[in-house]
């Protein structure tokens, strides 16, 4: 399946204040976590990561000292030389990819560190974790990244009903 990130930056700025709006509503929902982890696993039995990947490609994410000492086992290697070698730190004072794409991401799209990924890379797109109304701010942040997220989103739209 091919994707176009364009396009799916585009309807994200396009459909941004209808978002937010359902985002607000979204909040009072007392069964959120579980239409979101329905929506999660109908949309996941679609889309393959591996087809897309553009969160390995545009995301970078925050970097734990405990992701640091993984992969300084993966690779055996010192946690400051995979420090060194792979990660910088930003603005907010948090370990990041000196680069762009993430550094593991191999051309067919695999992860060659997958086993021992980040945490915040294990986790992504989040749409199926607990207490998703504390994670709805980065629900809509993925929305022009991530087409799964997107999907869901879409799918929010026709269940809940959009104003």
């Amino acid at each position: 399946m091919a994707f176009d990130f364009e396009q799916l930056k585009q309807k994200a700025i396009r459909d941004q204040k209808k978002n937010k709006a359902l985002f607000e509503r979204l909040k009072k929902k007392k069964d959120l976590d579980q239409s979101f982890h329905k929506l999660h696993d109908e949309v996941f039995e679609i889309i393959d990561c591996l087809d897309c990947a553009n969160c390995c490609r545009s995301l970078g994410p925050r970097i734990t000292n405990k992701d640091i000492e993984k992969l300084a086992g993966h690779f055996r290697k010192r946690p400051s030389e995979i420090t060194e070698q792979y990660f910088r730190i930003d603005e907010d004072g948090d370990f990041v990819f000196k680069s762009m794409p993430c550094p593991f991401l191999g051309t067919d799209n695999y992860c060659a560190v997958y086993e021992n990924r980040p945490k915040a890379c294990r986790e992504y797109p989040h749409t199926d974790s607990v207490k998703m109304h504390k994670l709805l701010n980065i629900t809509l942040k993925n929305i022009p990244v991530c087409p799964a997220v997107s999907e869901i989103v879409d799918k929010l739209h026709k269940a809940i009903g959009s104003k």
